[in-house]
């Protein structure tokens, strides 16, 4: 599988193959290493590569974080699944999903309110963290299906943009 990251500021090109990885910097390195993976719970994974031990966690809104330390990163797959390029189509119907199990904290939208491109739209705390999941583009929120307080799995439709 192949995909185009940006983590931080920096832009690469990231493959997978079986128990392998190919990191491209643009305009910088190529790293080429073998791993394993093990699951550690929702969301959570214990990396080695060559034999150094990493904690990973997925965070709500895109970002990971490794050994405690927080990195935003945006996954940008050829194929369109979840895409969130800055290049990805806006069209149409956008659907905000929970990126992992939590809580929804605040609602900051109602049905019918006119969003701006970034604007926040709904908080959801997991693994402890509070994320403003914002707007993919400028539009109307058409759905609200999350309710504060209630909990939410992976995935999980929150609310619909038009």
């Amino acid at each position: 599988m192949k995909y185009d990251i940006v983590a931080g500021q920096n832009e690469a090109k990231f493959s997978l193959n079986g128990k392998s990885f190919r990191y491209e910097a643009k305009g910088g390195e190529t790293l080429e290493r073998e791993f394993s993976v093990e699951p550690g719970g929702p969301g959570r994974y214990s990396i080695l590569i060559e034999g150094r031990s990493y904690a990973a966690a997925m965070l709500p809104g895109g970002g990971v974080s490794v050994n405690g330390v927080v990195i935003p990163v945006e996954v940008i797959d050829p194929r369109g699944y979840r895409g969130r390029s800055r290049g990805s189509s806006t069209e149409g119907p956008q659907q905000i999903t929970a990126m992992m199990p939590g809580r929804v904290v605040n609602i900051l939208v109602e049905v019918g309110a006119e969003v701006e491109a970034g604007q926040g739209l709904i908080v959801v705390e997991a693994m402890k963290m509070q994320n403003e999941m914002k707007s993919p583009k400028a539009g109307k929120v058409t759905e609200v299906r999350a309710k504060a307080g209630s909990a939410v799995k992976a995935g999980e439709v929150l609310m619909v943009i038009e």
